[in-house]
């Protein structure tokens, strides 16, 4: 094992990917020269040139359907967006022609396409750059939505995206590309589907994912102070999402909460609780609880940010009131 930053295994597994295969590349904007806003792809320009490690524009829509294209002709580029904010940008691109190549050649096209995208609320860079887009991503057929809340995962899950044959949108947290980890000396891969058990309890499952974990799991600390035995579940593959495994869960502890940084209406949470009704109802003993970001643009005021997402106190009081404690 050797511990490394998150950055940094994100970097490990491009460098690793590159020199494997020369039908991989990256592209996206300074990540040549400059190495990646947030480091992940120091040192590679350098490495394998401008013609596999690719400066772009700051054109989102053209470079990310240059990318697309390339997957349909057999490349498997690596196309990343500064920030997930402006992949609103390339929308038509992943929606209409990532998503749907491969249906509607009959399945003669492929398009081995990997979107690296870091999102989320990041210290005072306001509503425009602080977007959560996982339920965008997950409501368009075609696609497979993952997200890594460990360096192991960073590592894992980009080296299964690059080589599966299906799109992949692989969302990264900006206030974790410096989050310490141990990651396997060895080649590995983190499975596109499933979930992950970081915590296993019988009182209360919680279900998380992304830097909601990290959340998910001081909750269960403290709680573990109060008597209260919480299982953690990392979601870490949102589309699809394992049915078998959320409700394997709640049979097993009858509650469940939700925790997601994103705002609740038709987010994450209203999935797993319809997959909960669907999947596991007779299982429930109470009716499952969100805990979420409040409904409104992430402020650019430090406090007022604070207060507009979610923390692990937030999930400590969510599970005292559905234990009636």
């Amino acid at each position: 094992m050797a511990e490394m930053m998150y950055w940094q295994a994100i970097l490990r597994a491009h460098d690793e990917e590159l020199a494997r295969d020369p039908l991989v590349f990256a592209m996206g904007e300074d990540i040549g020269v400059a190495g990646g806003t947030y480091k992940a792809t120091s040192g590679l320009y350098a490495k394998y040139g401008a013609d596999r490690v690719i400066d772009t524009p700051i054109s989102e829509n053209s470079y990310t359907g240059l990318g697309i294209g390339a997957a349909m002709l057999g490349c498997r580029p690596i196309v990343e967006i500064m920030s997930v904010n402006f992949a609103w940008l390339a929308m038509d691109q992943l929606m209409n022609n990532a998503a749907k190549i491969h249906y509607m050649s009959g399945g003669k096209i492929r398009c081995p396409f990997v979107l690296r995208v870091p999102g989320g609320t990041a210290h005072q860079l306001g509503a425009q750059h602080s977007a959560r887009m996982e339920k965008v991503f997950m409501g368009v057929s075609g696609l497979r939505v993952v997200t890594p809340a460990t360096p192991r995962d960073a590592y894992g899950l980009l080296k299964s995206a690059v080589r599966c044959d299906d799109p992949v949108v692989l969302i990264e947290h900006e206030s974790m590309y410096n989050l310490k980890g141990e990651v396997p000396d060895e080649e590995f891969f983190t499975p596109l589907e499933g979930v992950e058990i970081c915590r296993t309890g019988k009182d209360l499952s919680i279900f998380a994912y992304n830097i909601s974990v990290h959340w998910a799991l001081q909750a269960a600390d403290q709680l573990a102070k109060e008597g209260i035995d919480a299982e953690v579940i990392d979601l870490r593959a949102l589309k699809p999402l394992d049915r078998d495994g959320i409700a394997a869960s709640v049979r097993k502890t009858h509650r469940a909460i939700i925790v997601e940084e994103d705002e609740a209406p038709v987010g994450v949470g209203s999935e797993v609780i319809a997959i909960l009704n669907e999947e596991a109802f007779f299982a429930l003993d109470a009716a499952p609880v969100r805990v979420h970001a409040r409904d409104v643009p992430i402020p650019y005021n430090r406090r007022l940010e604070k207060a507009a997402i979610p923390n692990a106190e937030e999930v400590v009081a969510a599970a005292r009131k559905l234990l009636g404690r």
